[in-house]
């Protein structure tokens, strides 16, 4: 190199006054004082003799010579945070905190975990059951599993599967009387539905698919139900279905496990493909970790051995 670095005191500070845009946020993260931000700033804009920030109004923004540096910087520090992370992790157990909605963990993830477990016996799982959207930036989980995501800055995604929404109930409705063949024959069965307004990701992301869209989406346009029950759980309404007291709508990928155990049939066999699916997130930074990316390529793995064995 023809040029020895700068300090590294000043370049982080740069980097993080390059995020905010802001001294003060840029102190607190640092834990040093706005007055001593701006004074490794100005040591680095005068060690490398060009202008990195300026004033626009009441705010700060990059010029082009710091436009220009502060990505590489940015990944920089990241990979020196994952060194050390990596250096540490030398001498404790590796773990993953994997954020996921409380349905897809009990019907889907969980019953598969095991096989993760065996084939990366050094690496701890902590499944975060949540509705919520985490904030993978901050570092709240490592990855999370989304449905209908809409796309965000800095986060790698990995479609697991597409979604294909069926209407499922139990064997022993599917041949009550009259059996369950026709979709007119909803008519005289209850309509399980799942609650989404009280919950942020429901506004966040592409919305789930109720009865009324379900059913434009097929022969049928419309039904006249006999009787509908409510739930704000998932997992209680798909209990519910299992025990025989009324018909859920359900992912044909997600719910294929207890479909192959008996506890669940598609008795119209009707399906409809959305344009949305599950996708498995997480960041730049995090996917450095080499037990993020056994993560990622194992579940990939898991995904696209079910769509094998649905096609």
């Amino acid at each position: 190199m023809s040029h020895c670095l700068p300090s590294l005191n000043t370049l982080r500070a740069f980097e993080a006054v390059a995020r905010h845009l802001n001294y003060r946020l840029a102190a607190e993260e640092l834990s040093v004082s706005p007055a001593a931000v701006k004074q490794l700033v100005s040591k680095l804009e005068d060690t490398l003799g060009v202008v990195l920030l300026e004033r626009r109004g009441r705010g700060l923004a990059l010029t082009a010579k710091g436009t220009s540096g502060c990505g590489d910087l940015n990944r920089a520090f990241q990979l020196m945070a994952t060194a050390v992370e990596n250096m540490l992790a030398n001498e404790q157990r590796k773990r993953l905190i994997i954020s996921v909605e409380p349905s897809f963990a009990t019907a889907w993830l969980v019953p598969r975990l095991e096989k993760f477990r065996i084939s990366h016996s050094g690496v701890d799982v902590l499944i975060d059951s949540s509705m919520h959207i985490v904030d993978l930036e901050g570092g709240a989980a490592d990855l999370a599993i989304r449905f209908g995501a809409k796309p965000a800055d800095g986060l790698l995604g990995v479609r697991l599967f597409d979604e294909e929404l069926c209407a499922f109930c139990s064997p022993a409705l599917a041949n009550s009387q009259p059996n369950l063949r026709r979709l007119q024959d909803l008519e005289h069965v209850t309509l399980l539905h799942w609650d989404l307004t009280q919950y942020e990701w429901a506004s966040a992301t592409r919305k789930w698919m109720g009865w009324k869209t379900w059913l434009s989406h097929t022969s049928v346009d419309h039904v006249t139900q006999n009787g509908s029950l409510y739930f704000s759980d998932y997992n209680l309404a798909l209990q519910a279905a299992i025990a025989g007291q009324g018909v859920i709508l359900g992912s044909k990928p997600v719910l294929a496990r207890l479909v192959d155990a008996g506890l669940l049939v598609d008795p119209f066999n009707t399906k409809v493909t959305t344009d949305i699916g599950y996708d498995l997130v997480t960041t730049e930074r995090a996917k450095l970790r080499p037990e993020v990316q056994y993560f990622i390529n194992w579940i990939a793995a898991e995904a696209g051995s079910l769509a094998t064995h649905n096609s």
